[in-house]
């Protein structure tokens, strides 16, 4: 079990510097040079293991003896609890979270995404030409960042793109940690009874997507209707939300490393769009609350015992800044290989639409500043709204013109 505090310890998670809005707090990197677990205090007074360097989070996110089960006792939760509906399979452990999770793997396996990409890169095309067309400034988050992945996840999911502004609030919502339990609750519940009755509704008109083929393992027995509306919400919401906030964030900080962008610009080559994508993705890091877990069993790890009942909080952002993974991990290096970066997590538990989201990304950041070469921020960095108070860090807005 989690014990009080003892004075002096830090508390997790830590303020950035808004000095440098794309890196992890500082604190995080004095951690990391002191060792690699330290513990620390979450919201609700009690202290974890936090796990600050690149080889130990790999190590631990691994390690099978550690739970994903929010229920559990000793879990590091982000928040109070904002009610009993789950959300899908992230937050179970095997054998579950395996049986539920291979039943929707073949829709985002990378020969079906592959052929997504035309359709992908038409969207792009289709908003580009609307923002072209359009007045400015204008916010690039509303009008291009989360329009890109919200139409290409509702056409794979089978739902209907009329409803964006009733889930992308409530997805909002339900990832914000400042805001109170209930109303993440809500959230919640809204978009499970959304999702039941899309669901009912794919049964009796069933069509070529992910919801029919839920609502055809319902029909077999394979999934409880719970179950399959808890999966819709999980897809739905990290279908859209993450890849959103790397298009807008990514492109923030493309144009404050300019001499980077006109690399990614510049260069016709699609081993190189991939390699950028992948930096991006370890240099943003956009996951910035940690991965969490308990311990179900005493776990050794260098020398520091993990007891079990204990939290453990594997912050990815600062992992994939540890130099003893990547050098001069602080500079954005479209050049280097990141690809064993962790911004997708590691072990079982890894997101299951990274391939659809480095597609997405790929096609965006290959199209977006090519066609709009002269793109620049409307604003300063210091006057943009960042995404502190939720689990997936971004920015609200990103006011832009050309």
């Amino acid at each position: 079990m989690t014990n009080l505090t003892e004075p002096g310890t830090p508390s997790y998670p830590m303020a950035r510097d808004a000095r440098c809005p794309f890196d992890p707090p500082p604190p995080l990197h004095d951690l990391q040079q002191q060792a690699p677990l330290t513990r620390v205090r979450i919201w609700d007074g009690t202290e974890h293991w936090l796990v600050t360097r690149y080889e130990e989070q790999r190590e631990l996110l691994a390690d099978p003896r550690l739970s994903s089960d929010v229920h559990r006792a000793g879990y590091p939760r982000t928040a109070a609890a904002s009610g009993t509906t789950r959300v899908g399979f992230i937050l179970m452990d095997d054998p579950e979270h395996a049986r539920l999770r291979r039943l929707v793997t073949a829709p985002f396996m990378i020969r079906r995404i592959r052929a997504m990409r035309p359709a992908v890169q038409r969207i792009v095309d289709e908003l580009i030409d609307a923002l072209l067309a359009g007045p400015k400034p204008v916010d690039l988050v509303e009008a291009f960042a989360l329009p890109v992945p919200s139409l290409v996840i509702c056409d794979l999911l089978g739902v209907p793109y009329a409803d964006h502004d009733f889930f992308q609030a409530n997805s909002k919502n339900l990832i914000r940690v400042s805001i109170p339990a209930q109303q993440r609750g809500e959230a919640v519940r809204n978009l499970h009874d959304y999702l039941a009755a899309l669901l009912l509704k794919k049964a009796g008109q069933p069509g070529d997507d992910v919801l029919t083929r839920l609502a055809r393992d319902v029909e077999n027995g394979e999934l409880t209707a719970d179950d399959a509306a808890g999966i819709g919400v999980l897809l739905l919401v990290a279908g859209h939300e993450t890849t959103a906030n790397m298009i807008a964030l990514g492109t923030l900080a493309l144009l404050e490393n300019p001499h980077q962008l006109d690399l990614l610009r510049n260069s016709d080559d699609p081993a190189m769009v991939s390699a950028a994508v992948e930096e991006l993705l370890r240099y943003l890091n956009i996951t910035h609350n940690g991965r969490r877990r308990v311990a179900l069993e005493d776990i050794r790890i260098g020398e520091t015992l993990i007891r079990a009942g204990e939290g453990v909080i594997c912050p990815t952002d600062i992992g994939n800044r540890d130099p003893r993974a990547f050098d001069h991990p602080d500079d954005l290096d479209l050049g280097r290989d990141a690809r064993h970066h962790t911004a997708f997590g590691f072990g079982v538990h890894q997101c299951l639409g990274q391939p659809l989201a480095r597609m997405e990304l790929q096609v965006v950041y290959s199209t977006l500043y090519r066609r709009i070469p002269t793109l620049r921020l409307a604003t300063g960095v210091e006057d943009l709204p960042f995404k502190h108070d939720g689990a997936v860090y971004g920015v609200y807005e990103l006011p832009v013109t050309w």
